[in-house]
């Protein structure tokens, strides 16, 4: 930090990341009852980069995250049972409604991919951050060779 020759004040610099030059770390997650709204936002921040010193809101600084146990995420309220999600085919009449408890049966792992998604950037940029993220209902997965790391915070 230098100081320009006509003031007083310090002359500060500001690094920018550029595609390509940061290194992608993994973290794995166990989601045994964690509350999903809060978790989502944690693994969003790690899937934008925003734990990072490095983090350029226009360059994927982010790591991978690997979430265990997604089937055993909570909801506070009675948002298990009166919480729902629409799908619609385009088709007149045809708006289907599910509860939570009806997806975690049926597809464990897209209430939480669902929720991370929603904080993600609404661009090709957020679609490419989505890919980082790894949701497993059980307690296994198959990322050992990447010697993940606890996400702890």
């Amino acid at each position: 930090m230098g100081f320009h020759a006509d003031s007083f004040f310090p002359i500060m610099k500001t690094t920018l990341a550029k595609n390509g030059e940061t290194t992608k770390a993994w973290y794995v997650i166990d989601a045994t009852d964690e509350v999903l709204g809060r978790l989502s936002v944690r693994i969003a921040n790690v899937l934008r980069g925003r734990h990072k010193p490095t983090y350029t809101p226009n360059v994927d600084t982010g790591d991978f995250v690997i979430v265990t146990n997604a089937d055993k995420v909570r909801l506070t309220g009675k948002k298990e049972s009166d919480k729902q999600y629409m799908f619609y085919s385009g088709w007149m009449g045809n708006e289907k409604y599910r509860s939570v408890d009806d997806m975690k049966q049926r597809q464990p792992g897209f209430v939480l991919t669902h929720a991370v998604k929603g904080m993600l950037p609404r661009n090709k940029l957020g679609r490419q951050m989505l890919t980082k993220l790894r949701v497993y209902s059980g307690s296994e997965h198959p990322h050992e060779a990447q010697t993940p790391k606890p996400l702890v915070g």
